[in-house]
């Protein structure tokens, strides 16, 4: 299967709004993929899409048919309870077949609730526990870094997580080994299960908190394609990068945008309807 990747390079004109379209294509995916299940996370699938689209289609280095390719870039996502978003995704880039989709959430199924290594080639990581996954992916990066290997690690974090200590351990650790291979992406969509992040456990001023802990720093709108490439194309700074990705929870569908109960709530099978209409009229 020839990755969509290939064709989406620097010098496509219509790369942006090729990306745009892909976007459009996976969000139809998450919510027909977790009504059916019904089982999920959509508000942070659809926030987290965009940024798992600029990189898997824009971006990483990889071979979808040879997972385990020794040079590929590293993908771990940290907020492992979005699998749909990253299992959409990677059915279009060619891991696994489109309509194995519908395994998600079944028993025993490759397609879990969080991502399992064991199960489906391509994931790096088990991810579930928040907390986990930028201390993995900082391992990752001093691993490459030690065997002299090009290939970079990205890690997309969900902002509500950031209240785990164990990613600070780990901050603190790559601004001090200056790991330039490694990427940090917040989805920063200010809702966490139950409550705005701001008023469970405040985190701003975010930004300046990663900066003190040696990163490059961006903050930017997590939904800009030409803004998420920019930054993650940029040349090494000999710095740990770490996008603020200011994003909106259940972005692409008006009733689920920026609404706490859909961190977890399933949509019916009307208002599936509805989501994919404004998903395909947008």
């Amino acid at each position: 299967m020839t990755r969509i990747q290939e064709v989406l390079q620097k010098d496509d004109p219509e790369r942006i709004a090729k990306l745009s379209q892909i976007a459009s294509e996976i969000r139809v995916d998450i919510v027909n993929t977790i009504a059916a299940a019904k089982m999920g996370h959509i508000g942070g699938d659809f926030s987290v899409t965009d940024i798992l689209v600029s990189l898997f289609f824009g971006v990483m280095n990889y071979r979808s048919q040879d997972p385990n390719w020794a040079e590929r870039d590293r993908f771990i996502l940290s907020k492992g309870h979005c699998s749909a978003a990253l299992y959409s995704v990677m059915a279009k880039a060619g891991y696994f077949k489109h309509e194995q989709l519908g395994e998600f959430m079944k028993p025993l199924s490759f397609l879990g609730g969080h991502p399992n290594r064991r199960k489906l080639a391509g994931i790096e990581a088990n991810t579930g526990p928040l907390g986990h996954g930028l201390p993995i992916g900082v391992g990752c990066a001093v691993g490459a870094s030690l065997a002299k290997k090009s290939y970079r690690t990205f890690v997309a974090l969900g902002d509500g997580e950031l209240q785990e200590g164990s990613n600070w351990e780990a901050a603190m650790f790559a601004g001090h080994r200056k790991l330039g291979n490694l990427m940090a992406i917040v989805d920063r969509n200010r809702l966490q299960q139950g409550a705005g992040t701001e008023e469970t456990n405040s985190l701003d001023p975010l930004a300046d908190k990663w900066r003190a802990f040696g990163w490059d720093t961006y903050e930017l709108d997590g939904h800009n394609f030409a803004e998420l490439l920019n930054v993650m194309e940029a040349p090494d700074t000999g710095k740990p990068k770490v996008i603020i990705a200011n994003t909106i929870k259940g972005k692409g569908v008006s009733f689920i945008e920026n609404r706490v109960e859909w961190h977890h709530k399933v949509p019916s099978a009307e208002q599936n309807i509805q989501a994919i209409k404004e998903l395909t009229h947008s």
